[in-house]
């Protein structure tokens, strides 16, 4: 029995779309319940968030796609200011109406954008039914104009017409909310892909030539050995498709066959330990690691980033370890000195004498709390941080080596009581 039910769309397009969204079930029964029959109106804005790889693109795509949804998909990262933003939208509309662009399209205000935009949806074909717009990476919204985001949020009221904004980001809507206040969106929230949705969807993907059975089992190998470090769907897929071909080593020779799972984990194991040390940084290509695993030579043998003395950490990460260090020698009452252009006039207090001062480094670094360390990144870091999942893990990923640098050191950390502190030599070793 289909999960996806809807009066509004034939039966046979909601089963294909069903197994085109494996583990998105609900949610797409939601945003159909939210869209309504074509000719009705529906909620003037939605906001979809959810982490990276969570399927919010891919879901609404597919939706959009499927059902033949008179739509415009725009992403804000390459169309980075309000008018080719909207010009864009604009563009594509006309493509959608099935209108020949016979002049460029010229949008530099708010108001020309509404003006247009009525023209556009008066001369399409269909225009009793919704016209979506869906908005990819609309946190970049957040870097234009003040008046934008409300406008799109409340674009139906401004145009008078049949339409739907949809923002879909990685951060939650209490970032996106301004000052003044704006029109309340619809909020929607994907959550992450749990390893059973993984294993679910990784294994559709299964070679003709071999059983499902036997491509399950090695995608439930795969995700034993790579699901604490990667959680990327993509990456996870293109993992499964480069190293299959070792893992069937063993039954194309005839040396085993599907079921002996043992020997194809002892043929496969070494492989998947050296995929392990190039995780997201694609060293090499697919074609030059499939040739390596022919040969059954050593990723060192290719001159990737490894093979090179110097590594560029993460862009964040570089700030994130000098507003640590900064965090743990400088004392809280100078912050305000230090990272506020407007500090006021600062009184002067009574300090130590100077027989008394001692330097901060012969002291050691102090702890500091989490929000002054993002504090004092945001003042440093020239453009607007969004306070996503990948700060938060660059956060977490530094803790962690500090915490192993000490536990190497033979250091005692205190249990729940332990907090962070950064120091210079902690800030050279990772630099090195």
């Amino acid at each position: 029995m289909p999960n996806l039910e809807h009066p509004a769309y034939p039966a046979a397009d909601l089963l294909h779309l069903e197994s085109l969204v494996p583990c998105r079930e609900s949610q797409v029964s939601m945003l159909l319940s939210i869209f309504g029959e074509r000719q009705q109106f529906s909620f003037p804005s939605i906001f979809i968030y959810g982490h990276t790889s969570s399927g919010k693109t891919y879901v609404m795509k597919t939706i959009l796609t499927t059902l033949q949804l008179p739509h415009v998909f725009v992403n804000c990262v390459e169309y980075f200011t309000s008018r080719l933003l909207l010009e864009e939208i604009l563009i594509q509309l006309q493509s959608c109406s099935g209108t020949e662009q016979t002049s460029p399209v010229h949008c530099d205000t708010l108001n020309d954008f509404v003006r247009l935009f009525k023209q556009a949806l008066t001369g399409r074909e269909l225009p009793d039914q919704t016209l979506y717009i869906v908005l990819d990476r609309a946190e970049q919204l957040r870097e234009m104009e003040a008046n934008i985001l409300p406008a799109f949020l409340r674009l139906q009221e401004l145009t008078d017409r049949n339409v739907t904004v949809i923002l879909l980001s990685e951060i939650v809507w209490e970032l996106f909310r301004p000052n003044i206040g704006c029109f309340e969106p619809f909020t929607m929230y994907f959550p992450d892909y749990s390893i059973g949705h993984l294993q679910k969807i990784l294994s559709q993907n299964h070679p003709p030539e071999y059983s499902a059975d036997f491509y399950s089992a090695y995608i439930n190998i795969l995700l034993g050995v790579f699901y604490m470090v990667c959680r990327d769907l993509k990456e996870l897929r293109h993992l499964a498709a480069l190293n299959f071909a070792k893992y069937c080593e063993p039954v194309v020779r005839g040396e085993a066959n599907e079921r002996d799972t043992r020997k194809l984990w002892k043929n496969i194991e070494p492989h998947l330990k050296k995929a392990m040390q190039t995780v997201y940084l694609r060293e090499i290509s697919s074609s030059q690691w499939e040739h390596l695993q022919h040969d059954g030579g050593e990723p060192g043998q290719l001159k990737g980033l490894s093979a090179h003395t110097h590594v560029e950490l993460p862009y964040y990460s570089k700030f994130l370890l000098i507003a640590a260090y900064l965090a743990s020698y400088n004392p809280v009452r100078t912050d305000k000195r230090f990272f506020l252009k407007h500090h006021g006039k600062i009184r002067k207090t009574n300090f130590m004498k100077k027989h008394e001062k001692t330097s901060n480094h012969l002291l050691g670094p102090k702890p500091f709390p989490l929000d002054r360390l993002l504090a004092i990144l945001y003042s440093i870091v020239d453009n607007r941080v969004a306070p996503t999942a990948n700060i938060f893990s660059q956060i977490t990923s530094l803790v962690t080596l500090q915490l192993l640098s000490m536990v190497g050191q033979n250091d005692q950390l205190d249990g729940p009581r332990y907090k962070c502190t950064v120091s210079l030599d902690f800030i050279r070793a990772i630099a090195r």
